[in-house]
């Protein structure tokens, strides 16, 4: 089986020099953009099998990442 990866670029791929350039200069849209990041990575390794965890726990990752996918979206939008 192979896993999906949802960096912010492949999700919202017509906002990537829009995300590059928030990134760069606003503090706020960084600290989210690198809490996804991180979601996004815990959610790749328990997928991939490197970790472990209840199907309770992934999902909430999950969720939370939606969350700030969401944020970011409206942050990109704003902008």
């Amino acid at each position: 089986m192979t896993i999906e990866r949802h960096s912010l670029a492949k999700e919202l791929p017509e906002f990537k020099d829009k995300i590059h350039e928030l990134k760069m200069n606003d503090k706020h849209f960084a600290r989210l953009f690198d809490d996804y990041h991180d979601l996004d990575h815990a959610v790749i390794r328990i997928e991939d099998g490197v970790e472990s965890s209840s199907d309770e726990y992934l999902e909430s990752l999950k969720k939370q990442r939606l969350q700030l996918k969401d944020q970011l979206y409206s942050l990109l939008r704003n902008a």
